[in-house]
Protein backbone atom coordinates (compact mmCIF):
# COMPACT_ATOMS: atom_id res chain seq x y z
CA UNK A 1 0.00 0.00 0.00
CA UNK A 2 1.32 3.15 -0.92
CA UNK A 3 2.08 5.56 1.93
CA UNK A 4 1.78 9.07 2.81
CA UNK A 5 5.61 9.40 2.34
CA UNK A 6 4.67 8.52 -1.19
CA UNK A 7 2.62 11.46 -1.29
CA UNK A 8 5.43 13.95 0.07
CA UNK A 9 7.32 12.40 -3.04
CA UNK A 10 5.18 12.87 -5.18
CA UNK A 11 4.66 16.72 -4.13
CA UNK A 12 8.12 17.13 -4.10
CA UNK A 13 7.96 15.96 -8.11
CA UNK A 14 4.96 17.96 -8.73
CA UNK A 15 7.11 21.36 -7.28
CA UNK A 16 10.17 20.69 -9.97
CA UNK A 17 7.20 19.96 -12.82
CA UNK A 18 5.69 23.48 -11.58
CA UNK A 19 8.98 25.24 -11.20
CA UNK A 20 9.55 23.69 -14.84
CA UNK A 21 6.81 24.60 -16.29
CA UNK A 22 7.51 28.65 -15.26
CA UNK A 23 10.48 28.34 -16.47
CA UNK A 24 9.87 26.56 -20.04
CA UNK A 25 6.81 30.09 -19.85
CA UNK A 26 9.38 32.73 -19.54
CA UNK A 27 12.07 31.20 -21.95
CA UNK A 28 10.54 29.46 -24.75
CA UNK A 29 7.09 28.92 -24.23
CA UNK A 30 7.43 25.40 -26.48
CA UNK A 31 4.01 24.50 -26.20
CA UNK A 32 5.33 21.21 -26.88
CA UNK A 33 6.96 20.93 -24.06
CA UNK A 34 4.00 22.79 -22.53
CA UNK A 35 2.03 19.82 -23.01
CA UNK A 36 4.33 17.59 -22.01
CA UNK A 37 4.69 19.02 -18.62
CA UNK A 38 1.16 19.44 -18.06
CA UNK A 39 0.84 15.85 -18.57
CA UNK A 40 3.11 15.27 -15.86
CA UNK A 41 1.59 17.38 -13.44
CA UNK A 42 -1.56 15.28 -14.41
CA UNK A 43 -0.34 12.08 -13.91
CA UNK A 44 1.29 12.86 -10.60
CA UNK A 45 -1.71 14.41 -9.45
CA UNK A 46 -3.42 11.85 -10.07
CA UNK A 47 -1.11 9.16 -8.49
CA UNK A 48 -1.28 11.85 -5.20
CA UNK A 49 -5.60 11.11 -5.57
CA UNK A 50 -4.89 7.48 -5.32
CA UNK A 51 -3.13 7.21 -2.88
CA UNK A 52 -5.09 9.20 -0.62
CA UNK A 53 -8.08 7.28 -1.54
CA UNK A 54 -6.42 4.18 -1.19
CA UNK A 55 -5.56 5.21 2.61
CA UNK A 56 -8.90 6.51 3.34
CA UNK A 57 -10.17 3.40 2.42
CA UNK A 58 -8.04 1.48 4.55
CA UNK A 59 -8.54 3.97 7.11
CA UNK A 60 -12.16 3.54 7.02
CA UNK A 61 -12.50 0.28 6.76
CA UNK A 62 -10.28 -0.18 10.11
CA UNK A 63 -12.76 1.84 11.31
CA UNK A 64 -15.60 -0.09 10.86
CA UNK A 65 -13.78 -2.97 11.81
CA UNK A 66 -13.34 -1.37 15.21
CA UNK A 67 -16.91 -0.05 15.66
CA UNK A 68 -18.25 -3.65 14.83
CA UNK A 69 -16.24 -5.48 17.36
CA UNK A 70 -16.70 -2.65 19.99
CA UNK A 71 -20.75 -2.70 18.94
CA UNK A 72 -20.59 -6.66 19.32
CA UNK A 73 -17.92 -6.89 22.74
CA UNK A 74 -20.96 -3.85 24.00
CA UNK A 75 -23.85 -6.11 23.20
CA UNK A 76 -22.24 -9.31 24.60
CA UNK A 77 -21.20 -7.64 27.78
CA UNK A 78 -24.71 -6.34 28.08
CA UNK A 79 -26.43 -9.53 27.59
CA UNK A 80 -24.40 -11.55 30.62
Amino acid sequence: MASLKDVERVADDLSKLVDDLRNELRNNASFERLVQIADQISEHADEAAGTFSTVNETLMSRLNELKGGVGSSARAKARS
